[in-house]
């Protein structure tokens, strides 16, 4: 069911989904055409998922960033054109370093040159961003969690270093988040699922240690607030 109409004076709500796969697995070479063709399947495949799930009926408007669009010039100017009429959650389908997202085609580095000067400008006018809630599956996502917090974002999450478990997590978070439950809840239960499957082939050490793959993976969630799709 769509979500029920924002109270009166209230803002609805957009989705930003910045989606750039570039075609990289962590640690693989691989040649350019098997790059091209993971990155277009990826963000075909993660493009269905909002239809299936039913973004496109939760939120009043939906911006995809994709390919040329995903860089940070694109980003800054999408959330600060929505900011007047649209309270935005964003939706990160990118690689990422430490500090920064990877963007269009990995040569195009979103950071501190992006992100410095959007604070600055949100402390000097709070009106300049609405965020609301941030989920990404990018790598060392949790280096980011300051910056969205700082952006005024009630709730983020992010991997505490490399992330080998972008799926199930998205689809699982999809589900959960659109069907109504908090974004922590449907964080957990996406970051339970995607263990229960990352375990089996990446097992603990004979001390019980986690495999790094499952250590740079695990999720931390931060805010000030929980919230719902119609919170």
């Amino acid at each position: 069911m769509p979500s029920p109409s924002p109270a009166p004076g209230a803002k609805p709500l957009a989705l930003v989904v910045f989606l750039e796969n570039v075609g990289h697995i962590h640690g693989v070479p691989l040649p350019y055409w098997a790059t091209r063709v993971i990155d277009f399947l990826t963000e075909e495949y993660a493009k269905l998922l909002l239809r299936l799930y039913g973004a496109y009926r939760h939120y009043a408007r939906v911006v995809v960033l994709e390919d040329a669009r995903a860089t940070g010039p694109e980003l800054v100017a999408t959330l600060t054109g929505l900011a007047p009429t649209h309270r935005t959650d964003l939706l990160l389908l990118v690689h990422g370093k430490p500090g920064a997202l990877v963007g269009y085609q990995g040569r195009c580095l979103v950071g501190s040159e992006t992100f410095g000067p959007l604070v600055e400008a949100y402390r000097a006018d709070p009106s300049v961003v609405d965020l609301r809630a941030v989920f990404g599956v990018n790598c060392y996502g949790a280096s980011l969690a300051p910056t969205w917090l700082a952006l005024g974002a009630q709730v983020v999450n992010g991997a505490v270093g490399v992330n080998w478990l972008p799926e199930p997590s998205i689809s699982v978070f999809l589900r959960n988040w659109l069907g109504g439950a908090s974004f922590s809840r449907a964080v957990e239960r996406s970051h339970r699922v995607a263990l229960r499957w990352g375990t089996r082939l990446w097992r603990p050490d004979a001390a019980g240690r986690d495999h790094p793959k499952i250590a740079g993976s695990r999720q931390m969630i931060a805010g000030v607030a929980d919230l719902t799709i119609h919170s």
